[in-house]
């Protein structure tokens, strides 16, 4: 089910062709040198976006991912494949309390700037195109 995207993906998709999505360093947490986190400000952009809920949250990520890769790799109004943009997003979701991770995530992928004004449409009608206000995200 995943071998054209990831087809796709090894064709077109160098490092060196990897946008990164411009962002500010908030605060630094390391370990004997070994940097745990990095806490991001990323700016107001348009993402694409899918909400899942398996049976555990690690599935529900892969399932999001390969669901982002396929509208990334020519599944799209488009036709074309979009690129990759680093990093994909994955929120993880709790309960009401806060006190436990729930089955939900929400696995999200930068649009380039290039696609900012007019991403292309998902065929998939579980991937919705957001706009996100500037956003801290922790990153490892």
């Amino acid at each position: 089910d995943m071998a054209e995207p990831i087809q796709q993906l090894t064709r077109n998709n160098s490092p060196q062709e990897r946008q990164s999505i411009p962002f500010t360093v908030m605060q630094r947490k390391e370990k004997l040198g070994d940097l745990l986190y990095e806490k991001r400000q990323y700016g107001k952009a348009k993402w694409a976006c899918i909400k899942m809920k398996e049976k555990q949250y690690e599935q529900s990520i892969c399932l999001g991912f390969m669901k982002l890769m396929r509208y990334i790799c020519e599944q799209n109004s488009s036709g074309l494949y979009l690129g990759i943009t680093i990093p994909i997003v994955t929120i993880v979701h709790t309960d009401e309390s806060r006190s436990a991770v729930t089955r939900a995530v929400t696995v999200a992928y930068y649009l380039p700037e290039a696609l900012q004004e007019e991403p292309p449409r998902p065929f998939d009608d579980d991937i919705v195109i957001e706009e996100w206000p500037p956003t801290i995200v922790y990153s490892r």
